[in-house]
């Protein structure tokens, strides 16, 4: 019978005695780097957000830096593009790209250290993890906020895990700067705070206890302070970004935004004798909704998870990463909070929760894999399949894009009013990155009081709604773009 060797060459606890050994990050690293470059290579087109942050972005540099703020309320991840595109010379795509690499290896190698300080003797089974973990490494190929953020966060807390073993007013600033770096590229860092303090509630019956607590927050004191000076002397210190964070954790405003959700939940499903309990049924069911994500975004990692031996790992979890397991705790409430003043939330935001688990995961699987060394090789191999498919695109790309791009950019003006349903397309056609209001069914409804010359829709030509309205504003179809998978983009006039 056929028997794979490179788990117990790599996976063995041998491998890796000890948390000081370097190999393990090296690999991961190396992987890491790899896995972007070929995600990178097989994308055909960028995000809706990437094409945001990338063409405010072009304006810092066609204009200067206080664009980026009219342009965007919180516009710092195109500020550091444009300063890597000035200084270096790269075009902006390229910029975006290698940062993100260097985000996510980054994210990547740290996770690894955490997870060996954790359990010395995972060996290799951290990077497999970290690599395969498909709530991060979907996003490889993508331009995003979210790489810096995530880099950032748990940069913050493997700094917090050295202060809490060893304090120290420097290793607590660093802590601060690395958080307030992270909110430069999502203010939800924030949440970092809280959950490090909160760590220190054991501790907080002793004068060390409360001292580590001032050293952990002298800094955010000393910005609060600085804060309120400016305030009181009259100075507006409410960015859009910032007041917008502040009212959506009000818990008036939380509140009303619940009760509102619940009534509608309540008029709409509940029978009359279950409306009282309208409120809890939906928190609950938000709840519920995210624990289920959190569970499929891990993919099979989960499975290891289900073995009762490994239920104490979370305890171990609990007890020696404090700032990982509050950090995951509170974030989770920050995500129902935007949950429901939001009505929706997605992959993208609820990942961070599955990084803060990979030390568990990564344990998890190697106490399974020891209790049961056939499944093993098993485990090794859906998991490098879970990493390539995660990272190789099997679609025929969004060619049709950039077929629509084209020609909207030879046979148009750029005075020209344009509706785009997809503003990608108008930053591929050099025409910026319009952002309206209107979806493209408002704008079939009349929603369109200005009017515009020409309309550029993904819809299929023989949609019943989109007939009808050709033919109620006597437009047609100019030029339609197809991709290989037969998905359709009509540019129509009159």
């Amino acid at each position: 019978m056929l028997r794979l060797s490179f788990p117990r060459r790599f996976f063995s606890p041998q491998a890796c005695g000890s948390s000081g050994d370097t190999r393990p990050v090296a690999a991961v690293l190396l992987g890491s780097v790899l896995l972007s470059l070929l995600a990178f290579s097989q994308t055909t087109l960028v995000g809706r957000d990437a094409a945001l942050y990338l063409d405010v972005a072009r304006q810092v540099l066609e204009q200067d830096a206080s664009v980026a703020f009219r342009a965007f309320d919180w516009p710092w991840f195109s500020l550091l593009l444009a300063a890597t595109s000035k200084v270096f010379g790269l075009p902006l795509e390229t910029a975006a790209h290698l940062w993100c690499t260097l985000f996510v290896a980054g994210t990547s190698a740290l996770l690894v250290a955490v997870t060996l300080r954790f359990s010395p003797d995972c060996n290799y089974w951290a990077a497999l993890v970290v690599l395969s973990l498909p709530a991060f490494n979907q996003f490889r190929g993508d331009i995003i906020r979210e790489h810096g953020s995530w880099f950032f966060c748990v940069l913050a807390l493997h700094l917090a895990l050295r202060w809490l073993a060893r304090g120290g007013w420097w290793r607590a600033a660093a802590i601060q700067a690395a958080i307030g770096l992270a909110a430069l590229f999502r203010l939800e860092a924030l949440v970092l705070m809280p959950a490090l303090a909160a760590s220190l509630l054991g501790e907080l019956h002793t004068r060390q206890g409360w001292m580590r607590l001032l050293q952990l927050n002298a800094l955010p004191l000393a910005v609060g302070l600085a804060a309120g000076l400016a305030l009181v002397s009259g100075t507006d210190i409410w960015q859009p970004r910032i007041a917008g964070f502040a009212a959506v954790i009000d818990p008036r405003a939380l509140l009303l935004s619940l009760d509102e959700m619940a009534n509608l939940f309540a008029k709409i499903i509940l029978e009359y004798h279950s409306k009282e309990d309208a409120r809890q049924i939906l928190v609950f069911g938000l709840l519920l909704t995210l624990l289920v994500k959190f569970c499929a975004l891990n993919g099979p990692l989960c499975v290891p998870l289900l073995y009762r031996a490994n239920w104490r790992a979370v305890s171990e979890y609990w007890r020696r990463l404090r700032p990982f397991a509050w950090t995951w705790l509170l974030y989770l409430c920050v995500l129902l909070i935007f949950f429901i003043k939001f009505r929706f939330i997605n992959s993208r935001y609820t990942s961070f929760l599955n990084l803060l688990v990979v030390p568990l995961l990564t344990m998890a699987l190697m106490m399974f894999c020891r209790s049961h060394p056939r499944w093993s090789p098993v485990a090794v191999f859906v998991l490098l399949m879970f990493m390539l498919a995660n990272t190789v695109s099997r679609g025929p790309g969004k060619t049709h894009f950039l077929d629509a791009a084209a020609w909207l950019a030879e046979h148009t003006k750029a005075e020209d009013r344009v509706y785009y349903e997809d503003a990608r397309i108008a930053y591929y056609a050099g025409r910026g990155y319009p952002r309206t209001d209107m979806t493209a069914r408002q704008v079939m409804a009349g929603a369109d009081a200005g009017g515009f010359r020409y309309y550029v829709l993904t819809h299929r030509p023989d949609e019943v709604t989109l007939q009808t309205w050709l033919a109620k504003e006597r437009k047609q179809v100019v030029q339609q773009f197809r991709n290989a998978r037969g998905e359709t983009i009509l540019v129509i006039g009159e």
